[in-house]
């Protein structure tokens, strides 16, 4: 169920700002000419760039300025609806009457229950791993916002019943900062590390973005968070939601409800009762990933979830694309897609989650990130392929500071493979964990995904 947007939307001048490549634009613009906007689609680039985005929106009555961004166009709207990759220092934003964002219009015609994740890494998985908890005890639930599916495409399918869990990046937190009151039943924060630190003037301007996922809850509203991540403690301490701690280990003098990993076991403490939210077995490789479904599990369970119906669950999770993705084994090695990993710390963590040697291919466009977690590979059993590209050259000297030794860097993703795959022997694993963007190569990070995965089944 929602709230009809008509009085909005109907008849009014729209501006799409940026129709992006993962959906988000094309369907705003959707929804909007669907509730009977004037709809205009502007985006700096080519019609042949974006032509994906375009066929989806083929049959819609849109007018498109491509290539360029014209400020008439900008005076002229009534709406303009922002592109959570468009800076919001853009001049022409500041000639907007108003902005709105695709997650920004969801979540004021949006009456059903929200479940919302953020943090710098794993936020994909966590999210991912409630939303496979929740389809089975809802059958409706949806997954939608950072992960590539705006929440637009199913909100007219929602019930007030249905859950819908959102994955939200800084971008689209700090797009929302005072514009709506952010009021999700359950969110939480992964992790804090520094990332995005090209776009941001500092880790706290980042930190704060983070921070909207909780900063206008209720105390009747639930906020899990890292007990171990000094950010994490920041935002528990200023949120005015009831907020939850996790931990990586059973800590010596937990509060009354808290959740926490033991050797064996991932428990929630609830008032003296230790619940197990966790399977003997999870499908997903990884002491990172044992957390990220800590964490869904106490997310579901805050929610009301049967624990007995979590634990079933998470033992069939089978991990998403580009996230320690296992493409295929071929003569003993195991080839796994990990493109999602766009900071230096999920590739320390996902070389981490082997106890056989790696063949690790890394490398790519510069974030402006501190590069210090590489020297973590120099105690790994690890064999190092670079990737060319602005981070990797910033990479070079560190490496050579630590005694890492590597091949490379190589002009594509395919040379780098072959090596890779030249070099592994049974019982290996070849790791494709870039640490950095994709930009120089690749048009984002699930098309370098793809290519790996392409690759990988063509040897």
């Amino acid at each position: 169920m929602y709230s009809d947007m008509r009085s909005l939307l109907g008849g009014k001048k729209v501006l799409v700002m940026g129709l992006g490549a993962h959906g988000g634009g094309a369907a705003a613009a959707r929804f909007c000419v669907e509730e009977g906007a004037i709809v205009t689609v502007t985006d700096l680039r080519t019609e042949e760039e974006l032509a994906p985005s375009l066929e989806a929106l083929a049959g819609y009555d849109i007018r498109y300025v491509l290539g360029t961004h014209r400020e008439e166009d900008f005076l002229e709207a009534d709406v303009v609806i922002k592109n959570p990759a468009v800076p919001r220092t853009s001049r022409f934003l500041s000639l907007a009457r108003h902005v709105e964002t695709d997650i920004s219009l969801f979540l004021k015609a949006c009456r059903s229950p929200i479940l919302a994740v953020t943090g710098s890494k794993g936020k994909s998985t966590t999210a991912s791993a409630l939303h496979h908890i929740l389809s089975a005890a809802f059958p409706g639930a949806r997954l939608g916002g950072n992960i590539t599916t705006s929440p637009l495409t199913f909100l007219r399918e929602l019930s007030e019943e249905t859950p819908v869990v959102l994955e939200l990046s800084s971008w689209q937190l700090g797009d929302l900062g005072g514009r709506i009151s952010f009021t999700p039943q359950v969110a939480a924060l992964t992790n804090i590390y520094p990332d995005h630190q090209n776009a941001y003037a500092s880790m706290e301007a980042y930190v704060e973005d983070k921070f909207w996922i909780t900063a206008t809850q209720d105390p009747s509203q639930t906020f899990l968070y890292p007990a171990f991540d000094p950010w994490g403690r920041w935002m528990a301490a200023n949120t005015p939601a009831t907020a939850l701690p996790f931990f990586e280990e059973r800590p010596t003098s937990p509060p009354p409800r808290a959740a926490f990993l033991t050797e064996q076991e991932g428990l929630f403490l609830d008032h003296g009762k230790e619940i197990p939210l966790l399977p003997e077995r999870l499908l997903v490789p990884g002491a990172h990933n044992r957390l990220n479904l800590l964490l869904a599990g106490a997310m579901a369970y805050t929610f009301g979830t049967d624990p007995a119906l979590i634990r079933t669950r998470l033992s069939s999770f089978p991990g998403i694309p580009h996230r320690l993705e296992l493409v295929r084994e071929k003569g003993g090695v195991a080839f796994y897609n990990d493109s999602a990993a766009t900071i230096p710390d999920a590739v320390l963590a996902a070389v981490s989650a082997f106890e056989c040697p790696v063949h690790l291919i890394t490398g790519g466009t510069d974030k402006n990130l501190d590069l210090s977690p590489y020297r973590g590979l120099a105690d790994k059993p690890v064999t190092v392929y670079l990737l060319e590209g602005s981070a990797t050259r910033r990479l070079l000297p560190l490496l050579e500071e630590s005694g890492i030794s590597y091949l490379g860097p190589y002009r594509s993703l395919e040379e780098a493979l072959a090596e890779a795959h030249h070099r592994a022997s049974s019982g290996e694993v070849v790791l494709f964990s870039p640490g950095a963007a994709s930009f120089e190569m690749f048009r984002h990070e699930f098309h370098r995904g793809e290519v790996f995965r392409d690759l990988v089944r063509r040897l």
